[in-house]
């Protein structure tokens, strides 16, 4: 073992289902994905460790490349750890990779980007078997080009306030979307019905609280035709919540990859 001096540090990815988890963070009498990860890591090495995510998700919301950094004094080699902490991990969470990190390395600050994607399906018949994993959309087809047109306006660096939930203190509510499409495509997951699904895909250098769901119900808004294409751009301008469309529901977001720039070589 390591002395406390010699700690490494160590960048883990995950992949985790979040239909039945609270939301990373611990959280008193809840099962969370923060608690679920930091009792595997104790289980393979022996220490109880406190770990540190690129960001909090919440309940229902999923993760296809969360970045996760921890402190050890364990010399397990990267790829055994790895291997060792997805085998005992539940079914709905794994490691997809160990790296080192060098000293100091901060999952949310050293941060330049994230991007999200979000899953509506706006078929005539719900779906059953990929319901948690998508918004079901039970008031008809959707127009996803006037959805697209209108998600124009939200690119560039703009006072994301109106898109906010209340209860994350942020210094700022600015922040720069560099990618922003809504498209009507395949079926993610090859079953049939591909003309039933749209995909959002956003991303920026931060994210504000609830700000993608809160994009997505505004656009959704835009798309069942009761609000023109010109209204996201006048939600913007408001800088205030209450001029927004409502949240999404979280079963259709996922949390796609953290990029770290030269922060994570």
């Amino acid at each position: 073992m390591r002395s406390p001096q010699t700690l490494r540090t160590l960048k883990l990815t995950l992949a985790y289902d979040g239909t039945d988890f609270a939301g990373w963070q611990v959280q008193p009498g809840c099962r969370t994905v923060q608690e679920t990860l930091e009792a595997a890591v104790e289980q393979v090495t022996g220490e109880r460790v406190r770990t540190l995510a690129s960001g909090r998700t919440d309940a229902g919301v999923h993760a296809l490349g969360q970045v996760v950094s921890l402190r050890t004094a364990s010399e397990m080699p990267a790829d055994v750890l790895c291997r060792a902490l997805t085998a005992v991990l539940p079914e709905d969470v794994a490691v997809l990779d160990v790296a080192e990190a060098p000293e100091g390395f901060h999952p949310i600050r050293d941060a330049v980007a994230k991007r999200y994607r979000y899953l509506i399906h706006d078929g005539p018949t719900r779906e059953v078997f990929l319901r948690r994993y998508c918004w079901h959309h039970v008031h008809g087809r959707l127009d996803v080009a006037a959805m697209a047109r209108a998600a124009a306006a939200l690119k560039g660096t703009r006072d994301f306030s109106s898109f906010e939930t209340s209860g994350a203190e942020r210094k700022s509510s600015v922040r720069s979307v560099s990618d922003l499409w809504v498209r009507r495509g395949p079926n993610p997951w090859g079953r049939a019905g591909g003309g039933d699904w749209i995909t959002l895909e956003i991303e920026a250098d931060g994210f504000l609280y609830n700000m993608v769901r809160a994009i997505v119900g505004t656009l959704v808004e835009v798309g069942r035709g009761a609000r023109p294409e010109t209204w996201p751009a006048e939600v913007l301008e408001a800088a205030d919540r209450r001029a927004a469309g409502p949240t999404a529901p979280p079963q259709g977001l996922f949390l796609v990859q953290v990029d770290y720039g030269t922060a994570e070589q």
